[in-house]
């Protein structure tokens, strides 16, 4: 069993940390102050070619796996990016992966080489203001027409869609009451975002300024049949593949994160003087930090295992959920003792720390929260009777 990187694994972390060390922490500091999507980030990252790393190669990708994707990821976040320069990328990575398993082959030449290369952006239309993570309760419809669906509904916490210019949208095809199982009757589409039948509202929040979440109400789009990805009815089973890569990836963004909050604590904490000494010979203080890098690196290791499981066709459920849950809290609580090294300064915008804690609420509570992953390894792993 060997730990350590491939060397093509570590070209790809040092080729997008050579990248991100353009865009420091003075760069996403005004992202957070004024907001605007970082198109520049977003072109360089195209630029390199890493965008398409997980598409197939004959659709202009590099056809590399979640583990490559983990790796880039992390180095992305622990550059000071933070989940703004991390939610510019994602879509790219792992977000049209149903169209990769499920999409015609026509589907898949018209709908991944654009996304790959950076020239279209897109967005993820689930979540629904009243179903939350119960997807099966989902309300908007799309009603088959004779050359057409026409899609009515409302989504919730969408990502980029106010510069996207694709939705990749979830939405009911055949009643709830008309269908066998919860899970039928779902149907996937990879369509246009015409803004003319979706009016799209930002919503503002705690953290990630330069990266909008937004409010979506659908009325009367027309979606193409060549729109829909896969069967009808069967679009829940295609979301499905896609979670746990996206688990693994926010877990490795969300270890990341927290390096990038330990590495700006470690470096205060020798510099800091009061009583005429380093503030990092205060036992009180190198502690705290020491646990970190641990909770740190074993979060770490659990993503990577997760990556691998999912790269070789394993059933990756349990170590990409457990990947999410512990790199999230061990992120958090080196996010919070970034800020109590610093002390007062720790509030101060221009320290950066504060907007680490920020946004490291985003991989703490989002795709899934704590609780739930708890239940799920309660369940699926210890075999006790579900909560819920």
């Amino acid at each position: 069993m060997d730990f350590r990187l491939t060397e093509e694994q570590e070209a790809i972390r040092d080729a997008i940390a050579g990248i991100c060390s353009r865009f420091d922490d003075a760069y996403w500091l005004k992202k957070d102050k004024e907001g605007g999507f970082p198109y520049d980030f977003h072109q360089a990252i195209a630029e390199g070619g890493w965008l398409g790393m997980c598409t197939p190669e004959e659709y202009g990708g590099a056809g590399l796996g979640i583990t490559e994707a983990a790796i880039m990821m992390q180095t992305v976040a622990e550059s000071g990016g933070a989940m703004a320069a991390c939610t510019a990328l994602h879509i790219n990575v792992f977000g049209l992966h149903p169209v990769v398993m499920h999409g015609t082959p026509e589907q898949k030449q018209r709908m991944l080489p654009p996304i790959a290369a950076g020239k279209v952006k897109a967005c993820f239309g689930v979540t629904e203001p009243n179903t939350g993570l119960n997807t099966t309760q989902l309300k908007t419809r799309a009603e088959r027409k004779s050359d057409h669906y026409l899609v009515n509904g409302q989504k919730v916490w969408i990502s980029t869609a106010q510069v996207a210019d694709k939705i990749l949208l979830l939405a009911r095809t055949t009643p709830l009451e008309e269908v066998k199982k919860p899970t039928d009757g779902l149907s996937l589409f990879y369509t246009d975002l015409n803004r003319s039948k979706i009016d799209v509202r930002e919503i503002e929040k705690m953290g990630r300024k330069a990266l909008d979440s937004n409010e979506l109400f659908i009325d009367g789009l027309e979606v193409p049949f060549d729109d829909r990805i896969g069967e009808e009815g069967k679009g829940f089973k295609y979301i499905l593949d896609g979670m746990n890569p996206e688990r693994v990836l926010l877990a490795a963004e969300a270890v990341g994160l927290g390096f990038a909050a330990l590495n700006k604590a470690t470096a205060y904490a020798k510099e800091r003087v009061v009583f005429n000494r380093p503030i990092g010979m205060n036992q009180s203080v190198q502690h705290p930090l020491a646990k970190n890098w641990m909770e740190l690196e074993a979060a770490r290791l659990m993503v990577m295992c997760g990556a691998w499981q999912f790269d070789n066709g394993l059933n990756s459920g349990a170590a990409a959920n457990a990947a999410k849950y512990l790199a999230a809290e061990a992120g958090l609580s080196a996010c919070q003792n970034a800020v109590m090294t610093h002390g007062g300064f720790g509030y101060a915008k221009e320290f950066h720390v504060e907007r680490y804690l920020r946004e490291m609420m985003i991989p703490w509570i989002a795709p899934i929260t704590p609780n739930l992953i708890l239940c799920y390894i309660a369940e699926r792993v210890l075999g006790l009777p579900k909560s819920y």
